[in-house]
């Protein structure tokens, strides 16, 4: 697939670069995106990866998040002995968890934000409650994670971008020190195309159809143990990540990614702005839209890539075997990503 973002065909009503219908197949509307790229023989070329024997999950716990957040509720945990169970006069264990899918590591399945201007998914599909009730996913029509499983679940290389530790290398090579050296992810840093160009050549990576890219800003490491001065920083609501501007979302198509993630709380960077570069909120999302409804393409969000970005580091490698394979029940609009890195 090597359609470029202003070669699309024109989708009625749509921007230009709307991807609905690319991935269609038999008359059949497609509901994968571009987890299509991943082919067989892209799967088979990314298994050379996993050549040293280590193994580093990019999960972060149910329960890290320290913020209250309005609507998502707390994860819940309970524990109870089969006999409490009544399950077995036995000695032995059981637990169940009660959890929102956006509050830690999660994908947002193509469902999960909408074109806002139409209300619809990808491609072109009306979201309706009813329909996401269906009850396996053979009967499941909607763009949602539970189809990942009949694809294989994710496998494919996965590409770190360390944008915090490239900036400050950098910040220390002109002189800083302290505070000023350091890329704090709540003075909300938009990540241009040219900085992940910059890094990926400082890191010595080259991307390849089909790469799931993997952005990290430190954010997942300052929620888990916040300071007094990063609850300051938290009411700026400034986020780092990716900056939504069009520029962005031309890029991460012509790159033809299977999958985008970070550790940042949306990926893109927050808050918004608006169309004309005024601060927006949370309903100007960019690169929500254009990447989960008008692409496809799924978006991983507060992963763990603390360690992963250390083995990097110290390996000198920044692409790896990633594999993920989200929750498995119909209708899923998040789920923990169940991501590891092998190298």
């Amino acid at each position: 697939m090597d359609t470029d973002f202003d070669s699309l065909p024109k989708v009625k009503d749509m921007p230009q670069g709307c991807a609905w219908g690319v991935f269609d197949k038999d008359g059949k509307k497609d509901i994968i995106g571009t987890l299509n790229l991943l082919t067989q023989s892209v799967v088979k070329a990314t298994l050379s990866e996993a050549r040293d024997g280590v193994s580093i999950s990019l999960n972060w716990p149910l329960n890290a998040m320290s913020i209250p957040l309005p609507g998502r509720i707390p994860p819940t945990h309970k524990q109870m002995t089969l006999r409490e169970a009544g399950i077995s006069e036995g000695t032995g264990w059981d637990d169940e968890i009660h959890f929102n899918t956006q509050l830690s590591s999660q994908w947002d399945s193509l469902v999960h934000w909408q074109h806002q201007p139409s209300g619809l998914a990808y491609n072109g599909i009306t979201v309706t409650k009813e329909a996401l009730s269906a009850a396996n996913t053979a009967a499941n029509s909607m763009p949602t994670l539970d189809h990942w499983h009949d694809a294989g679940g994710l496998v494919a290389r996965g590409v770190l971008i360390d944008f915090k530790e490239w900036a400050e290398k950098r910040a220390r090579s002109e002189g800083k020190t302290g505070e000023d050296a350091v890329c704090h992810p709540l003075d909300g840093h938009r990540i241009t195309v040219q900085e992940l160009e910059a890094v990926a050549v400082d890191q010595g990576v080259e991307f390849r159809l089909g790469d799931v890219l993997i952005v990290r800003t430190g954010l997942t490491e300052v929620l888990g143990a916040p300071r007094p001065e990063d609850f300051a920083k938290l009411q700026n609501g400034t986020i780092a990540g990716v900056h939504g501007v069009l520029e962005s979302a031309r890029w991460l198509w012509n790159r033809h990614f299977s999958a985008v993630a970070g550790d940042a709380w949306a990926f893109e960077a927050l808050m918004p702005l608006k169309e004309d570069g005024s601060p927006g909120g949370p309903n100007d999302l960019f690169l929500h839209p254009w990447l989960l409804s008008m692409f496809g393409m799924p978006i991983g969000e507060l992963w763990d890539l603390k360690a992963l970005s250390e083995h990097c580091k110290a390996s000198g490698r920044y692409s790896f075997l990633l594999t993920s394979a989200p929750l498995n029940i119909p209708g899923l609009i998040g789920s923990p990503p169940n991501a590891l890195a092998i190298f």
